[in-house]
């Protein structure tokens, strides 16, 4: 039977809920028969493999000579490393672990390291998807057995334990306990109340403007005397709360369009419970994009307008303007997707958690409450990135007793959502075990949504270093769609790649971007040729969207204050009462 023919498989048992439930919390929400499966495939595959064995034990026996003819020379004096972490591995760095037997260590974790890496791949008979989870799975337990995570085996903790007589040590028991505490009551993590939107975050001038059980809508006020005729409609992804895009007023993105004469209009998410446990991605799209830019063109008529739509938010506007084009209905003055994915052949280590087995567990452990807690999105979030979220922070608070300054964007981090069950698991099969929308079979209702029917210009925006959107995956949508496009590569992560100010106090020194621009369908095929080719530029990719847009409007015309949505006689200022979590729908 052909994949998009598969029938959906039925729903959540309730007798097996508590076993699952429980389950999950002792797996931080992976499902244990999904890694015994990538695990038992590629052991018994290599257990009939005597040629790989070889292979594997000669590469053994080679790197031990390796390291003990290292351990000679290193005794001799300083002499080069016989393996070299990779660039983002910064855990051996400093100059401490250069001095025996640090040295030693390191350089036989590495290689330990290098060798589970070839021993997870290769093995003849395993699927792609089996072997990228044992690797990740090998990853993991190397991590945390990395030198760098005991106090004898690292040079920085004995140093700072000697200097202070062992105060880090008991300062970092203390942040170990706060945080404990945190986890075990449900609590925010240690400093963020310092952070609210409203308050610290999300500051920049406007008013709710629209309101149903799903979205308010906020526009922001002008702050130019003319605007440009076509207003920007954000929509934000839901996994997270909008405010990421309006942070401090030295790094929104929302402030910086305002200040460059754009009408800005932000989507702002409420908080699912559960009694929202049957809304679908149909929901999001109806009640979401398309009321929301129906709100937009009520108040800005007869302009097109500039719809922006980052992370998941980005895949369902995509999905909103393949069904307007389709419909006819062009409305769209141009589309920007910003780090957002509609082909998910390729999703990066996040479709490590996306297979069947997965999903099921997911969906019994959501049957309890009707939504997926943003906790466990998070912890999935650190398990893909856990050298530098979980262990990087053992270090440095836990055995350094530093503590480790809450910024706006941590704050907001910790800020997690609820996802609705119908959504999530629609999301899940639909569109990551599927790919039903890169691959045409994706309906809303009885429309299909064709990515091809986008005739916008298109602004695409990928970060180098994402683990949640790949650039290379967010990069297939120009051979999706019938519209000239343009390709922008940030530096950075699928956040601060995001978060990018072109000046003040926050800017990023470092930052920089590729760009591309070309007709429709005239992208290269593989995104690395163009990588190779294309010139860095320096600063912040916001200017260069701004010009991007100024350039796809009309003209300016007088700015008008905000109208706002009256509630009770009274207004709705900005951030709204959405991104405060539980807020009830007024009538």
């Amino acid at each position: 039977m052909p994949r998009h023919e598969v029938p959906e498989p039925h729903g959540p048992t309730p007798i097996d809920v508590p076993l699952k439930l429980w389950i999950a919390r002792l797996a931080n929400g992976l499902s244990p028969a999904a890694l015994a499966q990538a695990q038992t495939d590629w052991w018994l595959h290599l257990l009939v493999s005597p040629a790989r064995q070889a292979q594997l034990a000669t590469s053994a026996l080679h790197k031990t000579q390796a390291w003990w003819h290292y351990l000679w020379r290193v005794s001799q004096g300083p002499c080069d490393d016989c393996v070299t972490p990779a660039p983002q591995d910064k855990r051996f760095s400093r100059p401490e672990w250069r001095q025996l037997p640090f040295n030693a260590l390191a350089q036989g974790f590495l290689l330990q390291q290098q060798w589970w890496a070839e021993a997870t791949h290769g093995v003849r008979g395993v699927s792609r998807h089996h072997e990228e989870v044992t690797a990740f799975v090998a990853r993991q337990w190397l991590d945390m057995f990395s030198p760098s995570n005991f106090p004898l085996t690292n040079p920085q903790v004995l140093q700072e334990t000697l200097r202070t007589g062992g105060a880090n040590l008991a300062s970092g028991a203390k942040n170990w306990g706060r945080d404990a505490l945190a986890v075990a009551t449900g609590g925010k993590a240690r400093g963020v109340e310092a952070f609210a939107p409203g308050r610290e975050l999300a500051l920049t001038p406007g008013q709710v403007v629209m309101r149903n059980h799903l979205v308010e809508l906020i526009q922001y006020e002008p702050a130019t005397p003319t605007v440009h005729r076509e207003p920007v409609l954000i929509v934000p992804s839901w996994i997270m709360k909008y405010y990421i895009l309006d942070l401090t007023p030295d790094d929104s993105l929302v402030r910086h369009l305002v200040a460059q004469g754009h009408t800005v209009f932000m989507v702002s998410w409420r908080n699912p419970g559960s009694e929202d446990a049957s809304l679908g991605m149909d929901d999001y799209l109806q009640h979401g994009v398309l009321q929301a830019l129906d709100a937009v063109r009520e108040r800005c008529p007869g302009a097109g307008v500039h719809a922006a739509g980052y992370c998941l938010g980005g895949t369902l506007l995509a999905m909103a303007a393949a069904l307007l084009g389709a419909r006819g209905e062009h409305v769209l003055k141009s589309v920007s997707l910003l780090a957002a994915q509609v082909d998910f052949e390729e999703p990066g280590e996040l479709g490590l958690f996306i297979d069947e087995s997965q999903i099921a567990f997911l969906e019994d452990v959501m049957a309890e409450h009707g939504y997926l807690d943003g906790r466990r999105m998070a912890g999935a979030f650190q398990l893909i990135n856990s050298r530098d979220l979980v262990w990087s922070k053992l270090v440095h608070e836990y055995l350094m007793g530093a503590h480790t300054p809450v910024t706006p964007l941590r704050a907001w981090n910790a800020d997690a959502t609820r996802l609705p069950a119908r959504m999530h698991s629609e999301y899940l099969r639909r569109l990551y075990l599927r790919n039903d929308l890169a691959e045409g079979r994706y309906r809303v209702g009885d429309e299909p949504i064709h990515l091809d029917a986008i005739r916008a210009p298109l602004y695409v925006l990928a970060t180098e270093r994402d683990h949640v959107s790949p650039w290379t995956s967010v990069y297939k949508i120009l051979r999706l769609v019938q519209a000239p496009a343009s390709f922008v590569l940030s530096t950075g992560g699928h956040n601060v790649g995001i978060v990018s100010p072109p000046g003040g106090p926050l800017a990023h020194p470092e930052a920089g971007y590729r760009a591309g621009e070309w007709a429709p369908r005239q992208a290269p095929d593989d995104p690395w040729q163009w990588f190779e080719h294309a010139p860095a530029h320096a600063g912040s990719w916001w200017p260069h969207w701004q010009g991007w847009l100024a350039t796809h409007s009309s003209r300016r015309v007088k700015a008008r204050p905000v109208a706002g949505l009256r509630v009770h006689g009274r207004a709705v200022p900005a951030p709204g009462t959405y991104v405060h979590g539980d807020a009830e729908v007024a009538p």
